[in-house]
């Protein structure tokens, strides 16, 4: 009998096979491409992509995520701030950013293999240059190609934690970042100044690696508290 799924499921073996992380190590790794000789992965370092068991592991998160609220095999925004905040009713900037990022078809949902896809960007083997990417486009709130100093994810990140910031502290680390990481002086910051900036400061990064990607067993807890 085969099993029903809704719209916008993806079979996990050919999307693990469309997921590439460009890591090494493949060893553990499932490969999909008949043209790969092991004996020249020294010099090629071919496309590596994320294994059918993580995929299927992240299917089993997804429909835990995507009935939260409404059960249609999609995640809708309330879903996951539900997921990521436990709260479906305060707004919140960064939970709105991150969701529309996950979003590739802009249509309001999240679909499984944008889940996957999207998410395999935080994966510990997940390269460098492509999390400096997301977060670059996270802090774009314009898409304009530069992060300037007028948008205001960084003061609305920081309001909306936990930790009692008072405006006037707010704008001062805005303003230390910008007069670091603006080095043409512009007022704002392109893409290769991000960069820079974010080899001089590492921890910038530290959001966007989620180690539990990598244990299939933590991934079954998730779904279990969810």
């Amino acid at each position: 009998m085969v099993a029903k799924h809704h719209p916008g499921y993806e079979d996990p073996t050919t999307l693990a096979s469309e997921t590439p992380l460009n890591h090494g190590g493949y060893e553990e790794t499932i490969l999909f491409n008949a043209s790969f000789n092991k004996a020249d992965a020294a010099d090629n370092r071919p496309e590596i992509f994320v294994t059918v068991n993580e995929v299927e592991a992240l299917y089993d998160l997804f429909k835990k995520l995507s009935s939260s609220i409404i059960d249609d095999g999609f995640i809708h925004k309330e879903e996951f701030q539900l997921a990521l905040f436990r709260n479906r009713s305060k707004q919140n900037l960064f939970a709105d950013r991150v969701f529309d990022l996950f979003d590739l078809k802009r249509n309001g949902v999240i679909e499984f293999g944008e889940f996957v896809r999207s998410l395999s960007i935080f994966h510990p083997n997940a390269p460098k240059e492509d999390k400096m990417e997301f977060a670059f486009k996270l802090y774009d709130l314009r898409q304009t190609g530069y992060i300037e100093r007028e948008e205001k994810m960084v003061s609305a990140i920081l309001s909306e934690s936990d930790l009692e910031i008072s405006e006037d502290v707010v704008e001062s680390i805005v303003d230390k970042t910008m007069a670091e990481a603006d080095l043409k002086g512009d007022g704002k910051i392109d893409k290769e100044e991000w960069k820079e900036f974010v080899a001089q400061n590492p921890s910038i990064l530290r959001n966007m690696t989620l180690p539990h990607l990598k244990n299939n067993s933590i991934i079954s807890q998730l779904c279990a508290e969810l």
